[in-house]
């Protein structure tokens, strides 16, 4: 199916808010790498095939020689890839071969953020790539503070009391759900005890 670059253009700077909130070489660079024609698999718009398209060719027999047409399809995974500039996982539809892109780069903020807009040949790649390009622009003008360690044992102290008023909270509930017990008690106690133990050796490596 193919498509026009400038509609692809307009379609990406309405989703991420507009043209405004882009860096200024960013729509440029979107134009010059897009070409105005190209025919693209109308399902890689809604994933990251990294260049792996359908492809067509002949099926030869072995004994007599005879061609026959046919196509090869791109092997297509949905996984669910951690985002750590969006702090979320991203569900998208992606190639074998993207995977191993995005492996080898550290990650899928690393790879849309290395990736040359030229090769990001459908619409969600370069939504994506856009989306990350401009919230790794924001991070970048964030101030960094520092506390000092009066304030820091101080957040960990209230850190570790909200982290117990979980687990009372936790606790009431199975009590409620499950009923109560001598045994469930015990059981409960132990677990408590290790998570408590957990907690303090993570903050004393800390």
């Amino acid at each position: 199916m193919a498509f026009r670059s400038k509609e692809m253009v307009k379609k990406i700077m309405k989703k991420i808010g507009g043209e405004k909130n882009l860096n200024p070489g960013v729509k440029e660079s979107l134009k010059k790498s897009l070409p105005e024609s190209k025919v693209v698999m109308s399902r890689a718009h809604r994933g990251i095939y990294a260049g792996r398209h359908i492809q067509f060719g002949n099926q030869v027999s072995e004994k007599g020689g005879n061609k026959t047409r046919r196509n090869w399809k791109p092997n297509v995974q949905e996984k669910r890839l951690f985002s750590y500039i969006l702090d979320r996982h991203i569900r998208v539809k992606v190639t074998t071969h993207a995977l191993r892109c995005i492996d080898k780069a550290g990650g899928i903020d690393e790879y849309l953020l290395k990736t040359p807009y030229k090769k990001m040949d459908t619409e969600m790649g370069l939504l994506w790539k856009s989306k990350i390009e401009k919230m790794y622009q924001e991070l970048g003008n964030m101030e960094v503070v520092f506390f000092p360690q009066e304030e820091e044992n101080k957040l960990a102290e209230e850190f570790k009391d909200m982290i117990i008023e979980q687990r009372v909270v936790r606790r009431d509930a199975r009590r409620i759900a499950y009923g109560w017990s001598p045994k469930v008690a015990q059981i409960e106690e132990a677990s408590e005890d290790g998570e408590a133990n957990h907690h303090e050796e993570l903050v004393a490596n800390s």
